[in-house]
């Protein structure tokens, strides 16, 4: 019988220790809803335990603030990482962008690629409403293990792209755009009901959940060995 995973009852949260060890991808803090403390406590905690990764997802400047003394390896807008894996010599996953306003969902995705060891490229604001800025950058695209498309308004960069390349596409639709875009509804439906075959969809403005999904497809993780 496998042994039991363990956790820590921190009183207002429950750890999930074994994560890693069980599905290869860290467990990620959400910081939204938690006080600047209960960060704190739970990033010490997980410190110190294991050596896997520690991410913490959509801080507040209080949040970061207070989590400036335990030294986090890199900040990338809104997310925090400490003890990065070494990056692996594979292909690339890039992220590319519909436009400059989807940088902070961009940004939760590779802050999350790279301290879970995945080599990084990204380009943002290359979106269809001037097609020749995305297919500027098509030809480093093919050469990607895996894409993450982040796009808001009506969807339509995951769709162009897999016309063009044949590297897996993870869909990221973001709340950015005006009226009918729903704060991120009408990208999601689009990415959804798009005709190019193929497509990974994740939910609105979820970078976090794009990474790992890149991850997983990498077979990458703290539990994965080096090449």
């Amino acid at each position: 019988m496998a042994d039991a995973p363990r956790t820590a009852h921190l009183g207002h949260t429950r750890l999930d220790l074994d994560r890693a060890r069980r599905t290869g991808l860290p467990e990620a803090i959400y910081a939204a809803g938690k006080t600047p403390q209960q960060c704190v406590e739970i990033v010490s905690r997980l410190l110190e335990s294991g050596d896997d990764p520690v991410i913490v997802t959509r801080t507040r400047d209080e949040h970061r603030d207070a989590l400036a003394p335990l030294s986090p390896v890199a900040t990338v807008g809104s997310t925090l990482s400490w003890r990065h894996l070494p990056t692996a010599g594979i292909a690339p996953v890039v992220v590319v962008s519909g436009g400059t306003s989807d940088a902070p969902v961009v940004d939760e995705a590779i802050a999350t690629l790279q301290a879970c060891g995945a080599p990084t490229g990204v380009h943002h604001d290359v979106g269809v409403a001037g097609l020749h800025r995305l297919l500027e950058v098509v030809p480093e695209l093919s050469d990607a293990a895996v894409v993450i498309a982040v796009a808001g308004m009506e969807g339509a960069l995951p769709t162009v792209l897999a016309g063009l390349i044949a590297a897996p596409i993870i869909t990221v639709p973001t709340s950015v755009g005006y009226g009918s875009s729903l704060d991120g509804v009408t990208a999601l439906l689009s990415s959804l009901a798009s005709c190019a075959p193929g497509l990974t969809v994740v939910g609105i403005d979820n970078g976090y959940g794009a990474a790992c999904a890149a991850l997983r497809i990498l077979g990458r993780g703290p539990t994965s060995e080096a090449p």
